[in-house]
């Protein structure tokens, strides 16, 4: 039976006592049912009409107000055209807090854009990095680096936590580090979720950009097969995405104090190690950033998020962004695995798209106040 697994991600977690779930076609569910039935598996059908769930969100909406950017809407998913326009227009209209520049071209030949914010206040500012969308059906996380930058314009001027924050820091953030595949996601397969490379011999497409990267590369957690969703490529940033990135990073590291990652879906926040259960050196400082982050993200809706490192949190997955930031001496390397726990998965609907973006947006402040008191 073809079924697409969305969480855990790979077969490999899944273990007696643990909950997949799974996204199967009408005729396969018709013998997939009673197979569980029988088999003494109990299950819960979370979305009945996946197709019906994905029309209402990116059915034809004319009410969206695409092209004004000025308006804006914050609260609905953009096309990775729009995404790039909107970027376009803050780098004219906000150029005294905004500057757009790209780390490089995708496989498709798309350019990689990055917004650079900040006050040019001194020479020599210390810097977080924020991507989002390395999966490319998780369209959450873009929503959330474009809800972070509409928020830090906003609140500038009256916030002082935030005035702060672009005063004494510059924050890198990259909308959609997929670009091919979010906009595949758009066009062609909503749930897709690797890059969109070519691989010649297996006729299959894509690489899990977050098993890539070159940090026990191709270990637990990973697939050396092409057709695989957790596929960890041919080589260690074999892909262009993952290249630029890492070059861009590898060049500003004494700068880069945090990385932040921006996933769906699980409501976890996660820190190194993903690849080993082991302990990293400054594990009271990230702890007690973790533990202070998710407290306030709570403090908005009381949506609880788990948090630890991600081997023992989520799984072991070797390869990912996060480890090799750590690895490469970035202090504070998170990745968050945003709503819900599975009853929309990666549906997540537009109306949660305000709250979870506000809860998160806490998080994401108070990890940044706290890298700026020294922890010891």
């Amino acid at each position: 039976l073809q079924v697409d697994l969305w969480q855990p991600s790979s077969p490999f977690h899944i273990t007696e006592g643990t909950v997949a779930d799974v996204r199967v076609p009408q005729n396969t569910s018709r013998s997939l049912l009673p197979y569980l039935q029988q088999a003494n598996i109990q299950y819960t059908i979370l979305i009945s009409d996946l197709q019906q769930a994905i029309e209402n969100q990116t059915g034809v909406r004319s009410h969206r107000n695409r092209r004004s950017l000025s308006g804006y809407n914050y609260e609905v998913y953009h096309s990775l055209e729009e995404i790039e326009d909107w970027m376009h227009y803050l780098n004219r209209t906000s150029s005294d807090l905004v500057h757009m520049f790209s780390v490089g071209k995708s496989y498709e030949g798309r350019p990689l854009y990055v917004l650079k914010l900040g006050k040019r206040s001194r020479p020599y500012k210390k810097a977080v990095w924020i991507d989002c969308g390395i999966h490319a059906r998780e369209w959450i996380g873009p929503a959330f680096c474009q809800w972070f930058v509409k928020e830090a314009l906003q609140t500038y001027q009256t916030d002082p936590d935030m005035r702060k924050m672009l005063t004494q820091l510059y924050f890198y953030i990259m909308p959609v580090f997929n670009v091919d595949g979010y906009h595949f996601s758009w066009t062609n397969d909503r749930f897709w979720r690797k890059t969109r490379s070519k691989n010649m011999r297996f006729h299959c497409y894509g690489v899990d950009a977050n098993r890539n990267w070159k940090v026990k590369w191709c270990d637990e957690g990973a697939s050396l097969h092409p057709c695989d969703d957790t596929y960890c490529g041919p080589f260690p940033e074999s892909e262009p995405e993952v290249k630029a990135v890492a070059h861009f990073l590898r060049k500003h590291r004494k700068q880069i104090k945090a990385y932040l990652s921006f996933h769906a879906y699980a409501q976890m926040l996660l820190y190194p190690y993903s690849y080993k259960y082991a302990t990293i050196p400054n594990f009271n400082c990230v702890e007690s950033a973790a533990y202070n982050a998710v407290n306030a993200l709570q403090s908005a809706y009381g949506v609880r998020y788990r948090y630890g490192p991600a081997s023992s949190t989520l799984y072991v997955s070797s390869g990912s962004s996060m480890d090799w930031a750590y690895k490469n001496g970035i202090p504070y390397a998170f990745a968050f695995e945003l709503r819900d726990t599975g009853h929309f998965g990666f549906l997540l609907p537009e109306t949660l798209i305000k709250p979870t973006c506000t809860e998160t947006m806490l998080a994401v402040k108070n990890i940044t106040l706290h890298l700026l008191k020294k922890c010891h």
